[in-house]
């Protein structure tokens, strides 16, 4: 009937159309008791990451009242009412509302704040932010569209008056003092 001529490949014509009506089966699925588990060793262990790597998340749904302490890495998008203190960085997205004393290295506000944020290193409010309370950094930087309502103390962070020795309490007539400034429209 048919015959196979050397030398010509089929793999190029199409498949003839599978007849009116008719159904592709489809594949079964291996019996539950043939299916196996990977080995305890093979499953991935579960541990922390590295101190390096570490970033917590507080997500919208979440709501504090009371004192937040981390060591690394923080973003907010949450409520928080009461006090932040790290010696890492802060990240205050956009849908946080913050009614908080902030004590941090830096912090970074997309969201809104209302409270006195000191920071040891720098402060940036992003043009969606909303800052109401005073500020006091090394380095402030504002973008155009973010509000800020509050007294600003740039440069070094003056020292509490108990921590500072005696001898050093009566600064030289020439000393640079902390840079202070208001911003028009506040009040």
């Amino acid at each position: 009937m048919f015959k196979k001529v050397i030398g010509q490949d089929d793999s190029h014509r199409p498949s003839p159309a599978p007849p009116a009506g008719y159904r592709q089966p489809e594949p079964l699925a291996p019996p539950a008791s043939h299916v196996l588990a990977p080995p305890a060793a093979a499953q991935a262990p579960l541990s922390r990451p590295s101190v390096g790597a570490s970033r917590n998340i507080l997500s919208s749904d979440v709501e504090i009242k009371g004192t937040v302490k981390f060591t690394n890495d923080l973003i907010i998008d949450g409520k928080i009412e009461g006090e932040i203190s790290s010696d890492g960085s802060l990240t205050v997205g956009e849908n946080a509302r913050l009614k908080a004393e902030i004590k941090t290295a830096t912090v970074v506000i997309y969201g809104k704040v209302h409270g006195n944020i000191t920071a040891l290193d720098r402060i940036e409010l992003k043009s969606s932010a909303e800052v109401i309370g005073d500020i006091k950094s090394k380095t402030l930087s504002i973008e155009a569209g973010a509000i800020f309502v509050g007294k600003s103390t740039v440069g070094t962070p003056a020292q509490a008056p108990a921590q500072v020795p005696a001898q050093a309490a009566a600064k030289p007539a020439g000393a640079a003092q902390p840079k202070q400034a208001t911003l028009p429209g506040a009040v």
